[in-house]
């Protein structure tokens, strides 16, 4: 396991490399760190703004080789997010480094987690909140695959849909209580009030009634948030989602 001191060590690594490249017009440490809510198990969240006309995928490329002569990198991986491409590696001491390029004309801060460390950045409209339609049509996909594939006899996949359900209710929950909906950020932070009542749908067993029971519940408890900001949608929803549903 990591200690503080390597991952400060690693972070400022890859500052290093970073400010030393020309084609690199600004960094930032974002996540936990920049909020100064960093802890023990923290990772390394990096961002930076590529000068017009470079590729990205070509820096990380030099990047990644220089750093594997340095680290003991056990896997990497790309994705990407609008314009900007992350690059995250996990460490064998069990450290995930996260280094992420956006062009220069679009690096900039995106929420209350960014803090430049050099260069330059350009003011950017943050992201809006989660959208509420969104999180609800998921959840009814959800209820709907479920479903599914209890009656197909897929059980671990039912039971991997119950859980999608959850989530997506107690994202609006969270929304519903300003705090963040996105990977469960805002979860810990509900009250019992909320999410005990959602301690019915954890799956017991693969049982086909148990999991009927389960999806029934998680259904429920879904309509339920909807029709704490969207009752009329909650009413409208209520009959396609538990039409011929049992449990």
């Amino acid at each position: 396991m990591f200690t503080p001191e390597e991952r400060d060590w690693i972070r400022e690594r890859v500052f290093a490399v970073a400010h030393a490249d020309e084609r690199i017009t600004g960094g930032a440490v974002t996540g936990s760190r920049s909020v100064g809510a960093e802890d023990r198990w923290s990772d390394i969240d990096t961002a930076f703004g590529v000068a017009a006309g470079v590729a990205p995928e070509t820096i990380l490329t030099e990047w990644t080789e220089l750093l594997q002569r340095e680290l003991d990198i056990a896997h990497f991986f790309d994705l990407r997010h609008g314009p900007t491409l992350y690059r995250v590696f996990l460490l064998s001491n069990a450290l995930e480094v996260d280094i992420s390029l956006t062009p220069a004309s679009q690096f900039g801060a995106l929420g209350t987690t960014f803090e430049l460390v050099f260069g330059k950045s350009v003011d950017r409209d943050w992201a809006a909140a989660p959208d509420i339609d969104e999180i609800v049509g998921y959840g009814w996909i959800y209820v709907l695959n479920g479903r599914a594939a209890i009656e197909r006899g897929r059980l671990w996949q039912a039971e991997y849909w119950i859980s999608a359900i959850r989530d997506q209710g107690l994202a609006l929950a969270c929304l519903r209580n300003d705090l963040p909906a996105a990977h469960a950020r805002g979860i810990d932070r509900l009250g019992p009030e909320t999410t005990a009542r959602w301690l019915e749908t954890f799956v017991r067993s693969l049982d086909p009634d148990e999991l009927r029971h389960a999806v029934r519940t998680a259904t429920d408890l879904f309509l339920q948030e909807v029709a704490q900001t969207r009752p009329g949608l909650a009413e409208r929803l209520r009959i396609p989602l538990l039409l011929g549903s049992t449990g």
